[in-house]
């Protein structure tokens, strides 16, 4: 029993040195995208200032969250100007931590349930699977008319929002201002 438990402690060790080898190389997130655009072109002088529903008036994570979106504006060929802005911008971005679809739903219960029989003496090991939803809605100035809604939904095992979401923003302007229609699947390089 004792190098039984050596065994599975090395396994575990090499394991957690795999995943920590596989996030300084990066990853690849898979997103799903669906964008609806009234811009036939990238228009001139886009300039913008970001737009707060009275919900996220007052979060303190609405901030953040714009600060995470803005380099993907930026990479679409917007400039900020809050000033004399042609272009209101809404950022919204939900995430939620939810059972991983690889969990195995008999781990740690055995065959004849708990403390019952052939139940295993290895506790629980359940890996963290999170859901994100992240969406940029563009309105045009001083009418307020939406121009471009785009939505992005992707879900994983990464638990860093600082690296997930922009890299999900990224993926909901790619094909600014004329992506294809319908749902795409989009890949980001997230890290190196």
């Amino acid at each position: 029993m004792r190098s039984l438990l050596h065994v599975v402690r090395l396994a575990g060790l090499a394991f957690a040195a795999l995943l920590l080898s596989g996030c300084a190389a990066g990853y690849l997130l898979d997103t799903n995208v669906q964008t609806f655009s009234a811009l036939p072109a990238v228009p001139a002088n886009p300039t913008y200032r970001f737009e707060r529903l009275p919900s996220q008036q007052a979060s303190p994570v609405q901030a953040q969250l714009e600060a995470l979106a803005d380099p993907a504006l930026f990479k679409a060929g917007f400039r900020r100007d809050d000033a004399a802005p042609r272009y209101s911008v809404q950022i919204s971005a939900r995430v939620q931590r939810v059972l991983s679809p690889w969990a195995d739903p008999w781990d740690g219960f055995g065959f004849m349930g708990p403390g019952i029989g052939f139940g295993t003496p290895f506790p629980r090991m359940e890996q963290p699977w999170f859901q994100r939803e992240a969406g940029v809605v563009v309105r045009e100035l001083p009418a307020g008319k939406v121009v471009y809604e785009t939505h992005a939904a992707s879900d994983g095992p990464w638990s860093d929002n600082t690296s997930v979401l922009p890299a999900m923003f990224d993926a909901a302007l790619q094909g600014f201002p004329n992506p294809p229609q319908g749902v795409r699947r989009v890949a980001i390089q997230v890290g190196k």
